[in-house]
């Protein structure tokens, strides 16, 4: 459920620039060709694992071509009980992902105020692949990172009121 609520922040955040926000489990991966922009939520589970849900979705998307397709990424992690998989599940998503035609990845997020040891979700050495949120030992961080992580898609997008095809997948 933390992921699905994260999901909503940012779909209030952006208002009407979503124009489909749908549960990964009831999607089809054709319709992700179909977007300029995909907003993509995950869950690390257990000790790294992908969420049931994006472990049977994402072999369905190998045929796909995102050329031209804009990616943002945000995951649910727990840096406290598992520090050595933080965020492991947005690090193979966006692996999954970043072949199906070069999309381009916005919303790399700073490593900065996280306790972690090790994620398969690093960027470089300084920067996941996207937003990091910790809503079981950080809830209280969460509306403000997700904020600055809106305002930083729209930067890098130049998303305004006036685009549209926005996909949120949580």
């Amino acid at each position: 459920g933390a992921t699905q609520l994260a999901a909503t922040k940012i779909r209030e955040q952006l208002a009407t620039l979503v124009t489909q926000f749908e549960n990964v489990r009831k999607a089809d991966p054709a319709d992700l060709e179909t977007h300029d922009l995909l907003l993509l939520g995950i869950s690390t589970w257990n000790i790294g694992d992908m969420q049931d849900d994006w472990f049977d979705f994402l072999p369905r998307t190998e045929h796909l071509d995102l050329t031209g397709t804009t990616v943002a990424l945000f995951a649910m992690g727990d840096a406290y009980g598992y520090p050595y998989t933080f965020l492991d599940a947005m690090g193979k998503l966006w692996t999954g992902i970043q072949n199906l035609g070069f999309p381009r990845l916005v919303g790399t997020w700073p490593i900065t105020g996280y306790d972690f040891d090790e994620s398969l979700a690093m960027h470089d050495d300084h920067h996941f692949v996207g937003l990091g949120l910790d809503h079981d030992n950080h809830p209280e961080l969460t509306d403000e990172r997700i904020t600055r992580w809106v305002d930083k898609i729209r930067q890098e997008t130049s998303l305004s009121q006036t685009t549209s095809h926005t996909r949120n997948l949580a």
